[in-house]
């Protein structure tokens, strides 16, 4: 059980604390959408960053462009966070997400993610050179996508995962 208070979302997203700190430290991140047809598209992001009204994820538009077209086009959008060693998984959900060119700004979130990656993926067995080959880009193809989560789930394997924050916090409120 999760002894960390959750940490309310804007417009009703709620995210256990412990779940939040595992997004915020840079953890594998892989970014979806679907455009009108409904049919899916989805990329690796190469750097996610976390701050008090949403969340922003870096993405190589040469490798990622049906996912930009489809988050353009709807502005639906889907980001799985999970800790390797762990397999310790958020779900994010959004309805507002918003393409943008890099700032100067995001440089250095994208190097910590990277920084973060490295240790993540170490800690599985594979050197930084694996990272960096992962999450190869050049920075002047990076996009930035915003948006605010309206939905938060876990995805944790086991007997939780898919259920929304709210409804296990309001089981586990129930003693269930």
């Amino acid at each position: 059980m999760n002894n960390d208070p959750p940490v309310p979302g804007p417009r009703g997203a709620s995210i256990p604390g412990d779940l939040r700190a595992l997004m915020e430290k840079g953890v594998s991140a892989i970014v979806s959408s679907s455009g009108l047809a409904l049919l899916p598209s989805v990329m690796r992001a190469v750097a996610t960053a976390l701050c008090a009204d949403g969340v922003t994820v870096y993405l190589s538009r040469p490798q990622s462009m049906q996912l930009l077209q489809d988050i353009s086009s709807t502005g639906r959008i889907a980001v799985v966070f999970s800790e390797p060693i762990s397999h310790r998984t958020v779900q994010v959900k959004g309805a507002d997400a918003r393409i943008r060119s890099i700032r100067p700004g995001d440089l250095k979130k994208i190097e910590r993610y990277l920084a973060s990656m490295e240790i993540e993926i170490q800690q599985v067995g594979f050197d930084s050179a694996f990272t960096h080959a992962m999450l190869a880009h050049r920075m002047d193809d990076l996009v930035a996508v915003a948006f605010v989560p309206t939905q938060a789930f876990d995805q944790t394997p086991g007997a939780k995962a898919g259920a929304s924050f709210s409804s296990i916090e309001e089981r586990e409120a129930r003693g269930a």
